[in-house]
């Protein structure tokens, strides 16, 4: 009987021992900012993402910062087809879901916490829904990449006027291209690492992005003006595959999501942050920023808006609905 028992016993801690083995989960979490965190947005929310989920479960969070894996149209295919179980992107959302792209929309968020309450609140939840439908995909949260602003080596640009006969380097996303013709300037599709070469040459004269991008990348070096017009809000995507977010336990899953929220916010904080330090420091280096009244906007987005929404409705088809969606939250936001 004594043996007996020992045997049972030892059975049970094997089985035991096996099944606590087979719930263990890695995730396997990339996307394409540096891994430092004061200065990554993307960095200080995978850190935080990680910690939280090591320290409150048994899964282990592998990061694969910096682009280790590859671009993030890459990062995103890889999510779906299950070699990562997350990525944190921003763009290349669109291209899986094209319903993501009236994010876009040129001048559409007047500032960030009317972008947060309208991705927090009911139009991202739909938005989510939507995409996980379209990718497999589930966006767990939304953060923050920050509002683009021009920059160029000219002249100040006030209004659309002035930006007329100037060579601006963008994106190859058509929307972009739509938006700086509708300004008036003429979009030039320049790969990201060939920027630099093109500006100190004269390819193109200007260029957009976000401030810290613009500070931490030396571009403040070779442009002499600024206008921070915000012309677009451009959104971080938490996704991650929801084959392997329903094979998770549900207290795996809490955890997973409230380290996602949490990771937003942060990233949220540190965009912030450089984007406020940005705009002092490239002043301190001899930029010339100007900081456009609310008129002068206006001005931009009545310029900007018709065409690229016109072009948006083409595309989107029957999900054109979507354009209406996000203008009638954002009205509601900004009310609020």
């Amino acid at each position: 009987m004594r043996l007996t028992v020992k045997t049972l016993a030892a059975t049970t801690a094997i089985t035991l021992g096996l099944a606590a083995s087979a719930q263990a989960q890695t995730i396997r979490l990339a996307h394409v900012d540096p891994d430092e965190w004061t200065g990554s947005k993307k960095g200080a929310a995978a850190q935080i993402f990680k910690n939280i989920v090591e320290g409150e479960t048994d899964m282990t969070v592998e990061l694969f910062p910096a682009g280790a894996l590859g671009n993030e149209d890459e990062l995103v295919g890889q999510a779906q087809d299950g070699t990562l179980q997350m990525a944190l992107v921003s763009g290349a959302m669109s291209k899986a879901c094209p319903a993501a792209g009236v994010l876009d929309i040129p001048y559409t968020f007047s500032s960030a916490p009317v972008a947060w309450e309208v991705l927090d609140g009911e139009f991202g939840d739909a938005l989510a829904e939507h995409c996980l439908e379209e990718t497999g995909l589930r966006t767990l949260a939304y953060g923050e990449t920050g509002f683009r602003n021009f920059t160029n080596s000219e002249r100040e640009i006030t209004s659309p006027a002035d930006m007329e006969g100037l060579k601006f380097r963008v994106q190859p996303i058509p929307l972009y291209i739509e938006m700086v013709e509708a300004l008036g300037g003429e979009p030039t599709p320049i790969a990201w690492t060939e920027l630099p070469n093109a500006l100190s040459t004269g390819v193109v004269d200007g260029q957009e992005n976000p401030v810290g991008v613009i500070y931490n990348n030396g571009l403040h070096q070779l442009q002499q003006y600024m206008t921070l017009d915000g012309h677009v809000y451009a959104a971080d995507f938490f996704v991650m595959s929801d084959e392997f977010f329903q094979s998770l336990e549900p207290a795996q899953q809490e955890v997973v999501q409230k380290a996602a929220d949490v990771a937003s916010t942060m990233g949220r904080a540190i965009q912030q942050w450089n984007t406020a330090e940005g705009v002092k420091l490239v002043q301190e280096e001899g930029m010339q920023v100007y900081s456009p009244t609310a008129d002068e906007i206006q001005a931009f987005a009545d310029a900007a808006q018709p065409a690229v929404i016109e072009y948006l409705r083409g595309e989107l088809g029957e999900q054109a609905e979507w354009i209406d969606r996000l203008q009638e939250a954002v009205s509601a936001a900004s009310e609020g």
